[in-house]
């Protein structure tokens, strides 16, 4: 199936959107540590806000999609990033820098799921390849702008904040030309619905049971931007080496799509078997990282993990999608976007509170235990849509 050139547009938009923001997440930490001056811990501790910023951003984003449409709710998004990127050029001291930031979080949390539910609205037909695409943007997004900031920020800082500025603006000239079509019209609005009333309560448990699930993926894997990371610093694996397994997995991303196709067609599409593989895929590969010395064992292990992120991020939006009633698929994809955050943020505090009281192998053996939490969620999460159907 070939993709409508209004998805194409979404996703060109989503790549412009997270490469902007991404110029910035890597630098945060050492920018507020270095220049401002400020101890890890302060710097944590913004992060946390930044990302509970990013979790209300998702949710109202969500929500003001179902009741303003897509365009409008990108585009409040869009105002917000460029004025507090705008304001971060000109004040970028302290406690400015931490103010614009948790306001770009908000504003970036804003855009994500509305654009996820444009594309779900604007090519219904296109099931996993519509959300697997926007997939493949974010990392594009990611891998370009992580690249790129490390390189302009050694020019200096300021230019980060300017290159920061000119991916919004450029994201917003794409919004406001190709986003305003007739994709709102296809999205009808059931304000006065509720979740939990008996005729949509089925879908909300599957999605609430869903998002748990999520979640606890992300507790996981964001172990290897934050424990793992300063382990691979302490057995004097050097930070290039470290930044070469992120642009493997970027990389693999996309370019090894065609490797994961065969089991795909072998599963029949079945997106729950997807994330079974790819969840099992995770445990592998924690599993296998966890007897690493050296780096090869570490690049192994990020090889398998990016194999099962594969089959499980693009297929999580996509069953909200199925299961969002009519009017509330902004709302479902909110939802699962403020999952992932929520495991992000947390993730970091949990597998450092774990190596802290014990080591680093009660770490992977944790995550293992909670991944495999997770597959018990997604068995049951679709049990009462199997009985209704």
């Amino acid at each position: 199936m070939n993709m409508p050139k209004s998805v194409w547009w979404l996703v060109i938009g989503m790549a412009l959107n997270i490469t902007g923001s991404s110029f910035l997440w890597p630098l945060n930490t050492i920018y507020m540590n270095e220049q401002l001056d400020k101890s890890l811990t302060i710097a944590g501790l913004v992060l946390m806000i930044n990302s509970f910023g990013m979790v209300i951003g998702n949710l109202l984003g969500g929500n003001l999609f179902d009741k303003l449409g897509g365009y409008k709710t990108i585009m409040i998004g869009t105002v917000i990033c460029m004025m507090s990127t705008t304001l971060l050029n000109f004040f970028h001291g302290w406690p400015w820098y931490a103010i614009w930031l948790v306001a770009l979080g908000f504003g970036g949390g804003m855009i994500v799921p509305a654009i996820y539910a444009l594309a779900g609205a604007v090519w219904p037909q296109g099931g996993r390849q519509t959300f697997n695409a926007i997939y493949l943007a974010q990392n594009l997004g990611v891998a370009i702008g992580a690249a790129s900031g490390g390189f302009v920020a050694e020019l200096s800082f300021n230019y980060i904040f300017i290159a920061n500025l000119l991916m919004y603006v450029a994201f917003a000239i794409v919004a406001v030309t190709q986003f305003n079509i007739k994709l709102d019209l296809k999205v009808k609005h059931t304000d006065a619905m509720s979740l939990l009333s008996k005729e949509y309560r089925t879908q909300f448990i599957a999605l609430t049971l869903l998002c748990i699930m999520f979640s606890i993926c992300w507790v996981a894997y964001i172990q290897w931007e934050s424990t793992i990371a300063s382990f691979t610093q302490e057995i004097n694996i050097s930070m290039s080496q470290y930044s070469l397994l992120w642009t493997v997995n970027g990389i693999m991303i996309l370019v090894a799509q065609p490797l994961i196709l065969p089991v795909i067609r072998l599963l029949k599409g079945n997106l729950k078997y997807q994330m079974l593989v790819g969840i099992v895929i995770f445990i592998i590969s924690f599993f296998v990282t966890s007897f690493a010395e050296q780096f090869s064992i570490f690049m192994v292990g990020m090889i398998i993990l990016t194999l099962g992120e594969m089959f499980v991020w693009p297929a999580v939006p996509t069953i909200a999608n199925q299961l969002a009633p009519k009017g509330k698929e902004g709302s479902f994809q909110g939802y699962v976007n403020s999952a992932a955050t929520v495991g992000k943020a947390f993730g970091p505090l949990i597998g450092g509170i774990v190596v802290d009281s014990f080591n680093m192998q009660a770490m992977f053996l944790s995550m293992i235990i909670l991944l495999i939490i997770a597959l018990v969620f997604l068995q049951i999460y679709d049990k009462k849509l199997s009985k209704d159907t």
